[in-house]
């Protein structure tokens, strides 16, 4: 019984790691569109966040599968109700990456009231965190997931950097708010991102040690 239950936990985890790149490719997609201002890329992102909606709901059947069939322990019942939340994170920041592309959409043809610089590094810095917090939910590692939630910082920095020179830019020429106002949600959308990915590293860190804290208190 509890083989079986290691063996159909390891294609859980594996299929968390497969919505988390699919998620992270929604994510860097979304930005690279809006930087192209390529419409129609934009548009394939929205349409697949179905996919990455029916992969976390592929995920959470089996999870309760596994609960209803194999007697699980109390770690193993923590481990399956980590899944469930870390999978609803994912789908929330695939969530914030559809609403970037329809930021993209909604502002089709009109120019950047700004050059992309700070956005890119929002998400790059996004990405580097679920990069690492997919890996530390595989292999355990508490030391990281403790060590992502300190970076959300950075990210939540350039979210109030790029709002002042937005808002310095609309008053200066309030024929721009509305662009203005697209590029804000976007920036708060990323923002949102890291928020979700700060989320995932407390759950593995409840997941290890069973213990549920909150790490991501803002030093900014």
């Amino acid at each position: 019984m509890r083989e079986a239950y290691h063996k159909a936990l390891k294609k859980l985890e594996d299929e968390v790691l497969l919505m988390g790149q699919m998620v992270a490719n929604a994510i860097k997609k979304s930005v690279e569109s809006l930087q192209k201002r390529d419409i129609d890329a934009a548009k394939e992102i929205v349409k697949n966040d179905l996919l990455i909606n029916k992969k976390r709901f592929d995920i959470e059947e089996k999870c309760i599968s596994l609960i209803a069939t194999q007697q699980p322990m109390a770690v193993d019942l923590r481990e399956l109700a980590s899944i469930l939340s870390i999978i609803t994170d994912l789908e929330r920041m695939g969530d914030h990456a559809e609403g970037i592309a329809k930021i993209n959409i909604l502002m089709s043809n009109e120019p950047l009231v700004k050059p992309l610089i700070d956005i890119p590094r929002m998400a790059d810095i996004g990405l580097s965190m679920l990069d690492k917090c997919l890996k530390a939910f595989i292999d355990r590692d508490t030391e990281t997931a403790r060590r992502i939630c300190n970076e959300d910082d950075q990210v939540d920095a350039l979210h109030d950097q790029i709002y002042r020179e937005l808002l310095v830019l609309m008053m200066e020429n309030p024929r721009i708010i509305r662009m203005a106002t697209f590029l804000t949600w976007v920036s708060h959308n990323l923002e949102r991102i890291a928020d979700r990915v700060t989320n995932i590293a407390e759950r593995i860190v409840y997941m290890v040690t069973g213990k549920m804290e909150e790490i991501n208190v803002s030093k900014y």
